[in-house]
């Protein structure tokens, strides 16, 4: 019998797409999106090189996380298998990719732009889905359709307002690419691994292929400024670990749809801190854009088949 306060479940265990969450939870999801909305403006506030901003974030990670996963799951990382391993490591490979492209993009181009391209990342597991033969609803192609070109429209303006955005446009692109990628390869991982267990393997990989890429780029890897430093801590204290925490915690009772289409306001919420902190002021012209391109995403993700992944937030 279903106990009072917990969602409405479908056969397979999930909850609903339409079911309420529980109360504890709506008051989570403020901070689920708030942790990851800071992502983007402090990315942009480093003096770091970029590269060497992903890879700390990865290693202050995996030295929080890897006392309690190496106490409490030393026997499962033990006995993982040879395919556990070649996902949570091939994941932690795209990790690596998605925060090499994501992270330099908001140097480039303006948070809001970033971020808003960024979370492009529910069309391309969808796309990704089709490829691996799932079925996705005529609905999502619509949705699909209008999220890519709004990212043209959107890329159009920030190329005509200044060329070099639309680099950093790119970069966000693929960055969403690698984040869907990441996605569907942390997926075929965690139907078998522990989250913790997959957490300190994908976080490790990603940090030490990171590291290596930084040694051959001749990257500048300490001796920032304590300001510097702090930024970072707060970045893995707050997207890295708070926001993908609590996204997990949220996952157990509430609807993958509804929290997708909730860390959608990731978008508006990283916009206004950097307006406020940065004092970027996206263009009018890009908003009409930007609009259309969540609501098209909103679209995909409300239209995603019951049987693949959903996109948590990477940032």
């Amino acid at each position: 019998m279903q106990e009072p306060g917990t969602p409405d479940r479908g056969v397979s265990g999930a909850p609903s797409a339409l079911a309420v969450p529980p109360r504890g939870d709506m008051l989570l999801m403020p901070i689920v999106v708030l942790a990851v909305s800071t992502s983007g403006p402090l990315l942009a506030a480093m003096a770091a090189p970029a590269l060497a901003v992903a890879m700390w974030r990865n290693v202050f990670a995996v030295v929080a996380i890897g006392p309690y996963a190496l106490l409490r799951h030393r026997g499962e990382l033990v006995r993982m298998t040879g395919r556990e391993r070649r996902w949570a490591l091939g994941a932690g490979l795209l990790l690596a990719l998605h925060f090499a492209t994501w992270t330099p993009s908001v140097r480039y181009t303006s948070v809001a732009s970033a971020v808003a391209i960024a979370c492009t990342q529910p069309v391309w597991v969808a796309l990704i889905a089709k490829g691996m033969g799932h079925h996705v609803p005529r609905r999502a192609w619509w949705g699909i359709g209008l999220a890519l070109i709004s990212v043209v429209v959107l890329t159009g303006v920030d190329f005509s307002l200044e060329p070099r955005a639309l680099v950093g446009d790119i970069l966000a692109l693929l960055g969403g690419v690698f984040g869907a990628l990441y996605t569907v390869a942390g997926a075929e991982a965690r139907r078998t691994v522990s989250t913790a267990s997959y957490t300190l393997l994908c976080y490790g990989t990603a940090g030490f292929a990171l590291l290596v890429a930084c040694l051959v780029a001749g990257l500048q890897l300490v001796g920032y400024s304590g300001d510097t430093w702090l930024k970072l801590l707060a970045l893995t204290l707050g997207a890295q670990l708070l926001g993908h925490s609590l996204y997990n915690r949220v996952l157990r009772t509430t609807s993958p749809t509804v929290l997708s289409l909730v860390i959608l306001f990731e978008v508006p919420g990283a916009a206004i801190i950097a307006a406020v902190f940065l004092g970027q002021t996206p263009p009018l012209a890009a908003l009409p854009a930007a609009v259309l391109l969540l609501v098209g995403i909103g679209v995909v993700i409300s239209s995603r088949p019951r049987d693949v992944e959903p996109a948590p937030p990477l940032e």
